[in-house]
C-alpha cells in the first residue's frame, strides 16, 4: 500500500491521480491533499478518500470548510505553511506535485529535503530551481519520477541504455488550437479558441501555454535538469496526432519512442506504480486505423515563445524565473482580456530585457526573482491600462 499526497488535488492531473486511486483501492491511500479555492470538488475528495490532513489557499476557506466538515476528522490548513504540511507529512510515502505554477515549488521541495519520492508534474519547480532541487534530490537520494506525458515517455525512453550514448531529445508538441490558423488572425483570437485545444484536456493556463508553445519551452528548461542533458541537445518537432508523446536519439541512429493515446493517466500511473506498470482500463492504440503520423519543425515566426525560453536558459541563473512569473502575470492577463494572445511574446521580451541579472545561490535568491518579475509585469499592465 503506497500512501500518497496529492498537491492541486482538484486540477485535471490531480482529479486523473484520484481516478487512478479510486482504480487500485487496496494499491493506493491518500494521506494530504491541496486544493486552491475549488473548496467545492475539495469537500466531495475528503468525503470520498478520507485524508487525514488538506490544504486550501487561505484562512478564510479553511474555516469554512471546517464548519462544513465538523463531522469528518480531517485538520484543514491553509497558505504555503499548510502547502508545506500536506507534502511532508510523516506518514507519505509518496507526493504527487501537480499543483501549477510557481506556487508549487516550496511544498515540492520541502518534501524532497524529508527524503520523500516526487511524481512530478509541476514543471515550474524544475524550470525555476532546477539546479537546486536535482542537487537536493541528489543528497536526499529521492526518485523524482516525471508525470508529463513527455517527460515520462524521455523518462521510458532512457531505460536501459547509457546516457553517453543520447544523441539528442526530442519532445513532442500538438501544435495546439492555432497550428493551422493564419498569421492574421492570430492578433484577434479568442480565449474561448485558445482554450480549444485538440487532442488534450488540461487546465487553462498550460492550455493556453500550449497554444503558444510557451509549455514546450519550459517543458525543454524541466528537460535539462531532469535529464542532465544540455538544452541544445534538446529539440522540439510538432506532432499533431499526439501518438508519439518524446523520442530519445541515440548516437547510432537508432530511435526510440513511447507511444499511446492521449490521456494523462497513463503517465501517472506510470509514476506512481514505477517499476512496474497498472492495467488501466482504456482503449487500446490501434496503428492499423490510427491516421498518419507527421513531425516537422515549429515555425519560430509563428511561436515566439519558444525562443525565450531557450533564451532564458542559456542565460541561466534566475532568469529562467523571471520568465515563468511574468509569463503566468502574462497568461492570466490573456485570460482576463488584458492582453492579446500575440502580445504575450512581446510582453515577456520586455519584462526580461528589463531584469537586472542576479546569480542563484539559493532558493531565497528565486523567490526575490519571482517577486520582482510579478511586480514589473503588473505594474507594465496598470500603466497599459492608464494609456
Amino acid at each position: 500500500m503506497k500512501r500518497l499526497s496529492i498537491l492541486g488535488s482538484t486540477g485535471s492531473i490531480g482529479v486523473n491521480a484520484l481516478r487512478i486511486v479510486s482504480q487500485f483501492p487496496e494499491r493506493f491511500e491518500v494521506i494530504s491533499l491541496s486544493a486552491g479555492l475549488n473548496t467545492k470538488l475539495l469537500k466531495q475528495q475528503i468525503l470520498q478518500f478520507r485524508p487525514k490532513i488538506v490544504s486550501v489557499l487561505n484562512k478564510e476557506l479553511s474555516e469554512t470548510l471546517r464548519r462544513e466538515l465538523s463531522h469528518i476528522p480531517v485538520e484543514i490548513v491553509h497558505g504555503v505553511e499548510g502547502l508545506i504540511q500536506v507534502a511532508t507529512h510523516p506518514e507519505v510515502d509518496q507526493v504527487v506535485s501537480a499543483i501549477v505554477g510557481a506556487v508549487g515549488l516550496i511544498p515540492t521541495l520541502s518534501a524532497i529535503k524529508t527524503g520523500k519520492p516526487i511524481a512530478l508534474a509541476n514543471k515550474e519547480t524544475l524550470v525555476m530551481a532546477g539546479k537546486i532541487v536535482m542537487e537536493e534530490a541528489k543528497q536526499k537520494h529521492v526518485q523524482i519520477l516525471p508525470v508529463d506525458s513527455e517527460h515520462s515517455a524521455i523518462f521510458q525512453a532512457l531505460l536501459g541504455h547509457r546516457k553517453e550514448d543520447v544523441h539528442r531529445l526530442i519532445l513532442t508538441a500538438s501544435g495546439g488550437p492555432f497550428l493551422n490558423f493564419p498569421a492574421s488572425r492570430l492578433q484577434e483570437v479568442t480565449v474561448k479558441e485558445a482554450l480549444n485545444h485538440p487532442r488534450w484536456e488540461m487546465g487553462k493556463k498550460i492550455t493556453i501555454d500550449s497554444a503558444s508553445l510557451m509549455n514546450k519551452g519550459l517543458e525543454v528548461i524541466e528537460a535539462h535538469w531532469l535529464f542532465n542533458i544540455p538544452t541544445d541537445k534538446i529539440v522540439i518537432l510538432i506532432h499533431p496526432q499526439s501518438v508519439v508523446h518524446s523520442m530519445v536519439e541515440y548516437v547510432d541512429g537508432s530511435m526510440v519512442a513511447q507511444m499511446g493515446i492521449p490521456d494523462m493517466k497513463i503517465p501517472i500511473s506510470y509514476a506512481l506504480s514505477f517499476p512496474e506498470r497498472l492495467p488501466l482500463n482504456l482503449p487500446r492504440l490501434d496503428l492499423s486505423r490510427n491516421e498518419a503520423l507527421h513531425f516537422f519543425q515549429p515555425d519560430p515566426e509563428r511561436f515566439p515563445c519558444l525562443k525565450l525560453a531557450y533564451q532564458a536558459i542559456e542565460i541561466g541563473e534566475t532568469m529562467p524565473a523571471v520568465l515563468n512569473a511574468a509569463n503566468e502575470i502574462a497568461v492570466n492577463a490573456f485570460l482576463e482580456g488584458s492582453l492579446k494572445f500575440t502580445e504575450i511574446p512581446l510582453f515577456l521580451q520586455r519584462v526580461m530585457g528589463e531584469y537586472e541579472m542576479k546569480a542563484l545561490h539559493t532558493v531565497e535568491d528565486i523567490l526575490k526573482a519571482d517577486h520582482w518579475a510579478r511586480e514589473r509585469s503588473k505594474a507594465i499592465l496598470e500603466r497599459r491600462k492608464v494609456c
